[in-house]
């Protein structure tokens, strides 16, 4: 109980963090409705890494804290890059839509943890030529709707049957989020929940908050989650079947730039690319970052994370 608590207590402290970075990142730009980005990359020439302290520049990392993939990726990266040689500038926020058109407009460099090929694919349409795809460092990811493991509910299709016990809810996390779409334009007509429940948003914090309490409580809850995600071990979840495939195939983890990036930053397009993350590595690093370090020791968790994986990837600078 004493480690679930501290990891609830970290993603919730970060959610004040991003909104005091959302506050400087409004945009009154109309966004155009582009063709998405294609497929040209960088590629890093295999097990060789870029020269450290080589570079030089400045490099602003666009990210969403409460989405602890993207939160730990961009501390690796601030460790990696830095030594690189560039500077590097970390930026909060709270709504991916923010994230793609500060992006695609140059406010940003990079996003560190995009899901571009099926949860933010309509962001991809919408700014894809602006933005360029640096390589993909992970290739399992998937969106879920779960329960507790207590709980006797196994698939999606069980939950009409069990909507008084259930209240009608599906807590969800942000409104923008590609999983609140997901959730709400194809999961709820696809099982035939409209009318019978109602998919609850607000924050990735305020979701966790909800599941504490209830599985605390040994109480029946349905919540929107992905994986990889340390909440599935934390709180014990488990996936419901999703016999319709209304949430999608599984998905790539990208990192993004925007358009020039490897251009303006050959050396951090060559370290990028080379980044590939198996189950077991991406699942020590979000672990060691959210759990283990927590909150205001990020960046020591990302040296004890390379420390004890130096051969991690092709490109990594020790």
């Amino acid at each position: 109980m004493l480690r679930r608590t501290h990891r609830l207590g970290a993603v919730l402290g970060a959610i004040t963090l991003a909104a005091v970075g959302l506050a400087g990142c409004g945009s009154d730009d109309t966004p155009t409705t582009p063709e998405p980005a294609g497929d040209d990359q960088t590629t890093a020439s295999e097990g060789d890494a870029p020269a450290a302290g080589s570079a030089e520049g400045t490099i602003t990392l666009g990210f969403i804290p409460s989405w602890t993939d993207g939160l730990s990726t961009a501390y690796l990266l601030e460790n990696q890059l830095t030594k690189l040689g560039y500077e590097v500038k970390l930026e909060t926020l709270t709504e991916p839509g923010i994230l793609y058109a500060g992006l695609a407009g140059g406010d940003y460099d990079m996003y560190p943890s995009a899901w571009p090929e099926v949860t933010h694919e309509s962001y991809m349409t919408e700014f894809g030529d602006q933005i360029e795809d640096l390589g993909a460092y992970y290739d399992n990811a998937k969106l879920t709707v779960a329960v507790p493991e207590y709980s006797k509910l196994t698939s999606i299709e069980d939950l009409p049957d069990h909507a008084d016990e259930l209240d009608g809810r599906i807590v969800g996390i942000e409104p923008g989020a590609g999983l609140t779409k997901a959730v709400q334009d194809s999961v709820i007509p696809e099982y035939g929940l409209a009318g019978t429940f109602e998919l609850v948003t607000s924050s990735t914090p305020a979701m966790l908050a909800e599941l504490d309490a209830a599985t605390q409580a040994n109480e029946e809850i349905v919540v929107t989650l992905w994986r990889p995600f340390w909440a599935n071990s934390a709180f014990s979840m488990k996936d419901l079947e999703d016999p319709k495939g209304a949430l999608g195939a599984a998905e790539a983890l990208h990192f993004l730039g925007t358009e020039g990036f490897a251009e303006k930053f050959p050396e951090a397009a060559e370290y990028i690319a080379g980044i590939k993350l198996d189950d077991e590595q991406y699942g020590s690093l979000e672990d060691m970052v959210v759990n283990e370090y927590g909150e205001g020791r990020e960046a020591e968790a990302v040296e004890a994370w390379l420390e004890a994986n130096p051969d991690a990837y092709d490109t990594i600078i020790k």
